[in-house]
């Protein structure tokens, strides 16, 4: 499977949410072309390079995206909120003459999931629904199933307050309950 890429300086997971401001054109049209034909792009941490102009080195496992909201801000900026869905290996990379990333990937999927039992994750539990509390509006989760494995871990690992490239390890990891197991043990 051929997508474009939006490299970043963090990591999307699956089912979690990511808020962003688009104001270059590759990307405006990117998520335009996205929108249109019903379409994802895919999300990538930067390993070497900027988010505006050329990426030079990015992380092989990223998140196919789709277009969960979308508007205009008062300075005329492309705002989205973009929702995980699928992790992918990257198995070839070039740029178009815009500058916009495609790659050939492989897509990575996680052996089933069934709901949490209630003694799982007591204590990430509470911590992910009074995060989202507090949140509120500014993380649009919308109907919250925090027994649901996949979508727990996708939303834990997103409002994880750690850096780059602990987000990276816990995405390429296999497995939503093994990503939780990781997240425990850090201790937050």
């Amino acid at each position: 499977m051929r997508i474009a890429l939006f490299p970043l300086r963090t990591v999307l997971f699956p089912q979690g949410l990511l808020p962003l401001r688009i104001f270059e054109t590759r990307y405006v049209d990117m998520i335009r072309r996205a929108m249109r034909e019903g379409t994802g792009f895919g999300v990538v941490l930067i390993r070497a390079g900027g988010e505006v102009g050329e990426v030079d080195e990015v992380a092989q496992v990223g998140t196919l995206a789709s277009v969960a909201d979308f508007g205009q801000m008062p300075d005329g900026l492309l705002k989205i909120v973009a929702r995980g869905e699928r992790r992918f290996r990257i198995l070839a990379r070039d740029r178009q003459a815009d500058g916009l990333n495609l790659a050939d990937v492989e897509w990575l999927e996680d052996p089933p999931e069934t709901s949490l039992r209630e003694d799982e994750f007591p204590e990430l539990r509470s911590a992910l629904s009074e995060a989202l509390s507090e949140l509120g509006d500014e993380y649009p989760v919308g109907e919250r199933r925090i027994d649901d494995a996949a979508w727990f871990a996708g939303h834990m690992c997103q409002l994880l307050p750690v850096p780059a490239p602990v987000r990276q390890r816990l995405l390429e990891t296999t497995g939503v309950r093994a990503r939780m197991a990781l997240v425990e043990k850090m201790r937050l």
